[in-house]
């Protein structure tokens, strides 16, 4: 079969709307198994969303579930202990709008290259922690019943350079809490990402020491373990792109995979910062496009003692999910992408989610299955593909 030719008719005519069930078409069609894993859970498809602002509400996440999405992470919470302190509530900063821009490329690898990035204000959750659970809860729901994994996210307390205590009720209430609602859906682990938000980049006060940086690496995934249900957890840290050298990232992936309360997986790599840069009165933004993939994949590149991981970061073709696959990662998370305009888009009169997975899977130049169709050309692979079983394949290429 002429598969590029497949491909150019499934795109045109797939722009009314994609096949359903998807995951069956794609495997009967092309061979390809979509369904993989994100922290060892199985799900139907690798393309979720990342938490931001576009995973706020229960309509949201309904519309990804009608989408076809594999997975959702929700807008992080921010821990609280049982009386209610935060000691990370300055990050609960509601944003009023989102700005999606273009962008071009710095690096040496990217330069002049065009993309785009999306500003917002807003940091993590804004209500109270009792709508978060609500939310939670009917979110659970929902992905119960359509196969879409939902997954919490969360920023606990994080000591500044020189403070000696963690608060460790903030681990264990939020995360008791958070446990609770999902054993009411559901009787297997719960993943829980704990965000290290882009913003702690620009804040001197948090990450302005490498060896801070590190230790809360390491003592992060040991003080989930300890809580009352660390058995039940899955844990996974979202690594934000700290201040400092491409070195120094390696330095960060190396220290998660030689701990020995290591977490279960990783999120792979949190938006760059400017501190020069202000949005709405804020100085200092995070910001994707080209130099954030360009820089989280040069990286993954070079990290050889391998873990589990979700990649995130300027994924906004099937082809550069497909460079994340080579490096390892089983699942992919979007936020930029479900922000672009109109234009972008074959697809047209659909949700932002459904014309997204269209042009991530069926575009015929730069899109999911083209990469992995013409990878099974050049390593001879049999006529089956899987998505964890070639993740595990590229690797060992190295």
């Amino acid at each position: 079969m002429d598969w590029n030719a497949k491909l150019r008719d499934d795109y045109e005519h797939f722009a009314q709307g994609l096949p359903r069930p998807l995951e069956s078409y794609i495997l009967e069609t092309y061979g390809i198994s979509l369904a993989s894993e994100y922290a060892g859970v199985p799900i139907k498809n690798p393309f979720g969303k990342a938490s931001g602002q576009l995973s706020l509400n229960a309509n949201q996440v309904e519309r990804d579930a009608e989408a076809g999405l594999g997975f959702v992470v929700l807008k992080t919470l921010i821990a609280q202990d049982k009386q209610g302190a935060q000691s990370m509530k300055a990050w609960a900063i509601p944003a009023t709008k989102m700005a999606v821009e273009e962008i071009v490329g710095t690096r040496e690898a990217v330069r002049g290259e065009r993309g785009w990035t999306v500003t917002w204000k807003g940091r993590g959750w804004s209500e109270s922690f009792e709508k978060y659970l609500n939310f939670f809860q009917d979110s659970l729901q929902i992905g119960r019943h359509s196969g879409m994994l939902v997954i919490p996210s969360v920023k606990y307390h994080l000591p500044k350079p020189g403070e000696a205590t963690w608060r460790v009720e903030e681990y264990e209430f939020t995360t008791a809490q958070l446990y609770r609602c999902w054993q009411e859906q559901r009787n297997d682990s719960m993943p829980l990402e704990k965000d290290f938000s882009p913003t702690l980049a620009g804040d001197r006060g948090f990450s302005s020491e490498r060896e801070n940086i590190l230790l809360w690496l390491r003592e992060v995934p040991r003080l989930l373990r300890e809580t009352s249900v660390g058995n039940t957890v899955r844990i996974g840290l979202k690594i934000f792109n700290a201040a400092f050298t491409d070195d120094f990232q390696l330095e960060m992936l190396e220290a998660c995979a030689q701990n020995a309360a290591r977490a279960d997986y990783l999120i792979y790599g949190n938006r760059l910062f400017d501190p020069n840069k202000s949005y709405e009165g804020v100085r200092g933004v995070a910001y994707g496009g080209p130099d954030l993939s360009d820089r989280n994949l040069s990286v993954l590149s070079r990290w050889k003692r391998r873990m589990p991981f979700s990649a995130t970061g300027n994924i906004t073709t099937g082809k550069i999910a497909f460079e994340y696959l080579k490096r390892g990662a089983t699942s992919f998370q979007m936020h930029t992408l479900l922000q672009l305009p109109d234009s972008e888009f074959e697809m047209k009169g659909s949700s932002r989610t459904e014309r997204a997975l269209h042009r991530l899977l069926f575009h015929p130049e730069h899109g999911f299955l083209s990469s992995l169709l013409q990878a099974r050309k050049e390593y001879g692979w049999a006529s089956d593909i899987s998505i964890p079983k070639s993740a595990r394949f590229f690797p060992s290429l190295s």
